[in-house]
């Protein structure tokens, strides 16, 4: 990755993340006031990840121009790996879960690409 390409990439990160917080925000309010079923929380959960990760593949693809796709792939990367990583330093002791990492993996670099191809 170019020096060019780290201020973007950084401004899409940001951006996923606020908007994976406002989602979420919006999801605890429903899941309080609607009392939703375990299932549809998850669902909605996987439905967040690949909201934020589309819109900062937005970003990603808008800002850098070429080679959109990279960058959303990237973009949606770096979200995981990031989430990946703070998520396994509050739960040490916590067993990893790899199915559903790998499903979030999946979804998150989805999400950044389908954002990019769409910029």
């Amino acid at each position: 990755m170019t020096l060019r390409a780290v201020k973007p990439m950084i401004r899409s990160l940001l951006l996923s993340y606020t908007l994976s917080a406002l989602l979420l925000a919006l999801l605890a309010f429903a899941l309080y006031r609607l009392r939703l079923e375990e299932g549809i929380v998850n669902l909605l959960i996987f439905a967040v990840y690949f909201a934020a990760c589309a819109g900062g593949g937005l970003a990603a693809g808008k800002s850098m121009g070429k080679r959109r796709f990279f960058w959303g792939f990237l973009s949606g990367l770096l979200y995981f790996l990031v989430l990946f990583a703070v998520s396994r330093l509050l739960n040490q002791g916590v067993p990893l879960d790899l199915k559903r990492s790998s499903y979030v993996l999946g979804l998150c670099i989805l999400g950044g690409t389908f954002g990019a191809v769409l910029s």
